[in-house]
């Protein structure tokens, strides 16, 4: 699967970017280095020099510039050279390096990868993220890197129905399996939802809510933008009582790929309607430690056999069983079909 250009890729947790600190990464097979400036505004570059193509992360900060550990070219935040360091001084008209725009929302850094101009309108709504005056019920903001292609981890998350088997005990179990998977669409947004009644309460949602074992409806709604941007609104409430009853949690699950074969996975839970006995720091711990060895325990190595699987497969026989719980991973694979085509077709025009 290719990727989109002309969107927003959700590059760190903003966080991690420290002034005076070269940050590096690589977003979409192209690396990277992020600095915070003196006034806070952080810039991306091509983490190459010009010079002799040494990565810019392996110099330093000083003030608001990067010097190239390499040779000494000093570059701005524009990634214009503004230094030659050695006898002539002079800075050669080439002797610049690509800069990214980038913008800080949501508790993340979102950067443009494309040549279009770059519309912060665009950036897919994580508002749930954002601190507010009702006490952190934000988890922690975590992050890994998988080791497969970030499509395969998309299809995983809009087929909630595995939850009942990978996940049974934590955020599943086998009475969820019959609850009808539907799905919503407005504009290239998606929302994959299921509604389970009158079902024992997964591991997590008990410990939230009464702790008791006993009987609850539990839904599960998952949004996703592309190019691989999910937020689950999920949750448990007393069978037949509307949510307001129950409690459950936002979970942020914002893919970038890395490279063809690997995923940045940027993932944190934002709590509602909490007791007031569950909201300290060791059961938001518990549910991030949680969360974390469900994606990396068990999501993680099952997809990777899937993708070797697929790797050692004649690309003949690759034509996969459809059964209803992948309304999701249809609809957003045709989406994304739809939006690079649309993507390539000026360059197509224009005979490129």
């Amino acid at each position: 699967m290719g990727y989109l250009l002309n969107t927003w890729y959700f590059a760190a947790w903003a966080e991690q970017i420290k002034p005076g600190v070269l940050f590096p990464r690589t977003v979409i097979g192209r690396p990277l280095v992020f600095t915070r400036r003196g006034n806070g505004a952080v810039s991306a570059l091509d983490d190459r020099c010009p010079h002799r193509f040494a990565p810019l992360s392996m110099g330093r900060v000083e003030g608001d510039r990067i010097v190239c550990g390499y040779h000494g070219l000093e570059f701005d935040g524009s990634g214009a050279c503004v230094r030659n360091p050695h006898p002539s001084g002079k800075i050669p008209a080439a002797a610049r390096v690509r800069s990214y725009p980038v913008v800080e929302k949501h508790s993340g850094l979102w950067i443009w990868m494309g040549e279009r101009a770059a519309d912060p309108g665009l950036i897919p709504d994580f508002a749930k993220l954002d601190d507010t005056s009702e006490g952190p019920a934000v988890t922690r903001r975590d992050h890994m890197v998988m080791d497969v292609p970030y499509d395969l981890i998309v299809d995983n998350l809009l087929d909630c129905s595995h939850t009942s088997f990978l996940h049974d005990g934590i955020l599943g179990n086998e009475p969820m399996i019959a609850a009808p998977t539907t799905i919503e669409q407005a504009g290239n947004t998606i929302n994959v939802k299921r509604f389970a009644r009158n079902v024992p309460p997964p591991g997590m949602f008990d410990m939230l809510f009464r702790q008791d074992g006993a009987p609850v409806d539990c839904w599960t709604d998952f949004r996703w933008d592309a190019p691989s941007c999910l937020l689950l609104d999920v949750g448990v409430t007393p069978p037949g009582r509307p949510r307001e009853e129950g409690t459950g949690y936002f979970g942020t699950h914002i893919l970038t790929p890395e490279t063809a074969t690997t995923t940045h996975y940027h993932f944190a839970a934002t709590r509602w309607n909490i007791r007031p006995d569950s909201e300290d720091e060791a059961t938001r711990e518990k549910i991030s430690d949680l969360r974390r060895f469900a994606f990396e325990e068990q999501d993680e190595p099952m997809i990777r056999a899937q993708h070797r699987n697929i790797l050692m497969s004649d690309p003949a026989e690759l034509k996969p069983v459809m059964l209803e719980t992948d309304l999701g991973v249809v609809r957003w694979r045709r989406i994304m079909d739809q939006l690079r085509a649309a993507e390539r077709a000026p360059a197509l025009m224009a005979g490129e």
